[in-house]
């Protein structure tokens, strides 16, 4: 009975899996010239200019559908140098400059030795955010550009206290492997640096900026640029360092020469500690409340 039953259910056809499993081609058409293979395992196919609209597609679908499987619906990104070492790497370089004796070495490494605070500051705020938000109906997870850097201290803050974080990779000349505290399950590589940072926002409650360069200022910008424009949800910005910040963008100069509205500069917060980072989104969110909906933050765009 229960057979039959099962057969009211049934696929009627074979699952591409199987197919791509059982379809192997005849001797004849075994050589790399042949065209037997199924069109979805033919990877010199699948790479032809002609078929990039499909593997933007992929590129869009692969993570969503990860994430949504996993239940992953709020997350808060962190955006930051990948060259701002942890603390005890940047002591090391300036005891190395020093033992050579090369001033301009030692020059450099005792800035990288007063930039890593920042490396300290996003691995506790991840950590925070992880273990804070683990009472809510939703948790929220950490989300990073997957690389070294601020983003290792990212994924590294939500791992040390045993949540999940997120890193979306992309492949660079440089700087091609991801750091060793992703979820591997939620470790990703993306080709299209367009939907990457889509991927960014899509369920992003905050962003959270640490000092960078080219590509945080690019990250930072694109999501300032479709808050101002009403493209996407407004939402927290958080610049972690108003004195890295303040010299190195000159917001009132903008203001005055009438490059953005007065008001335009409230799309964004400073911030110094990872507790007042928290603090702030606590306020913005209600998550002291005694009931959260941290779920029905998360929007697509």
């Amino acid at each position: 009975m229960d057979t039959k039953r099962n057969d009211l259910t049934a696929r009627n056809f074979p699952t591409a899996e199987e197919d791509a499993q059982a379809a192997l081609p005849a001797s004849r058409y075994a050589g790399p010239e042949s065209a037997y293979r199924l069109a979805f395992t033919d990877i010199d196919f699948l790479l032809q200019d002609e078929l990039r609209p499909v593997r933007m597609q992929l590129e869009l679908l692969k993570p969503e559908m990860v994430q949504k499987r996993l239940g992953i619906e709020s997350t808060i990104v962190l955006f930051g140098s990948a060259r701002i070492p942890a603390p005890e790497v940047a002591a090391q370089r300036l005891a190395e400059a020093q033992a050579q004796g090369d001033a301009q070495a030692i020059r450099r490494a005792t800035m990288q030795v007063q930039m890593s605070r920042y490396y300290d500051a996003a691995r506790e705020f991840a950590a925070l955010v992880t273990t804070r938000s683990r009472r809510h109906e939703t948790p929220i997870y950490v989300v990073t550009g997957g690389g070294p850097g601020i983003m290792e201290a990212g994924n590294r803050g939500a791992h040390e206290v045993g949540g999940k974080s997120i890193g979306l990779n992309v492949v660079l000349p440089h700087e091609q492997a991801p750091n060793d505290y992703i979820t591997p399950e939620l470790c990703f590589q993306f080709h299209y640096f367009g939907l990457r940072k889509m991927h960014f926002l899509m369920r992003s409650i905050a962003l959270v900026c640490f000092p960078g360069g080219f590509g945080t200022l690019d990250e930072m910008f694109e999501v300032l640029t479709l808050v101002q424009t009403g493209k996407c949800r407004r939402r927290p910005i958080l610049l972690f360092g108003r004195e890295f910040w303040s010299r190195l963008i000159d917001f009132d100069l903008l203001v005055d020469t009438g490059m953005i509205n007065p008001g335009d500069v409230n799309l964004f917060h400073y911030v110094e500690t990872a507790e007042e980072a928290w603090a702030l989104l606590e306020r913005e969110y209600g998550f002291d409340e005694a009931v959260t909906q941290t779920g029905d933050l998360a929007v697509d765009i």
